[in-house]
């Protein structure tokens, strides 16, 4: 079962929206027969808010689904409910990004890659300070918050089940210096450390790398559960946009693989990685 609450909501809507396809009905028809709205059964098959178990229950007893399934399902309903430990952290965290993190916890990989900063699961404090600083209107405290929020993400490299990281960053990440060489030297070092891993594997896409997919940076999420599809993550400054449909996946999925190829091997990448830090001292 999927170990956050938004991983569990999102596998709750996949199932409802299967079950309805396995019947051949469309959501207006579902809610016609359950007295609903098309929209109510659309935003259960979408995950948007919170679902209640007696909907769930309805939605199975319609459909003539197994007593086993239907508890399962309403079980995941309930644990949906249920609050991360980020949502301790308030309005550092704002919603749309509230959703990654809970993806992220259930996630077995990621594949990810960043042209203009180093990704948050490798970034030190001081240098996600800087990051953070610089947003237009940031409250002083909400950004100590935020910080903390991404130390603690960065747990999951090192848990008893690490997650699977492939990171791809731009040769440009390595000279942009963030605060100042101090600050910049302390996060290659990081890069470094993070790179010794057995579960994270770091590439440099260099300035010579020639022509690549100009897609800008994104993430690839992946879930043990072949139940669970694929996502892709891309963020901005106050919003994300979540992709899961899979044409989309496969666009992406090759359009890493094609950065991939083009990108120095781990070995020379933590050479650069290490040259670059050298050159701050």
């Amino acid at each position: 079962m999927p170990g956050s609450p938004t991983a569990r909501r999102r596998r709750l809507a996949i199932e409802l929206k299967k079950l309805r396809e396995e019947h051949q009905l469309t959501c207006n028809q579902v809610g016609k027969e359950l007295d609903w709205s098309g929209s109510k059964v659309n935003r259960l098959e979408t995950g948007q808010g919170r679902v209640q178990p007696s909907d769930v229950d309805a939605l199975c007893r319609f459909y003539g689904t197994p007593d086993e399934l239907r508890e399962l399902l309403k079980d995941l309903a309930k644990q949906s409910k249920t609050r991360g430990w980020w949502h301790a952290y308030g309005s550092a965290v704002p919603s749309w990004f509230s959703v990654y993190v809970g993806l992220e916890q259930a996630a077995s990989g990621l594949r990810t890659y960043e042209c203009e900063f180093v990704p948050g699961l490798l970034q030190t404090a001081d240098y996600a300070r800087e990051l953070h600083l610089a947003a237009p209107a940031q409250d002083p405290d909400d950004v100590e918050r935020m910080i903390s929020v991404r130390m603690e993400r960065q747990a999951l490299l090192t848990s008893a089940a690490p997650l699977d990281l492939w990171a791809i960053v731009h040769e440009s990440v390595l000279r942009h210096t963030i605060g100042n060489a101090d600050i910049m030297r302390g996060q290659l070092e990081r890069l470094l450390e993070a790179a010794q891993l057995k579960n994270v594997t770091l590439q440099v896409l260099p300035f010579d790398a020639g022509t690549y997919p100009a897609v800008g940076a994104f993430t690839i999420l992946g879930f043990p559960d072949q139940e669970d599809p694929d996502m892709v993550y891309r963020d901005g400054l106050t919003d994300a946009v979540y992709l899961e449909r899979p044409e989309e996946i496969a666009l992406y999925g090759k359009a890493f693989d094609n950065l991939r190829a083009l990108s120095l091997s781990p070995q020379r990448s933590s050479d650069l990685i290490r040259q670059a830090a050298q050159g701050l001292r």
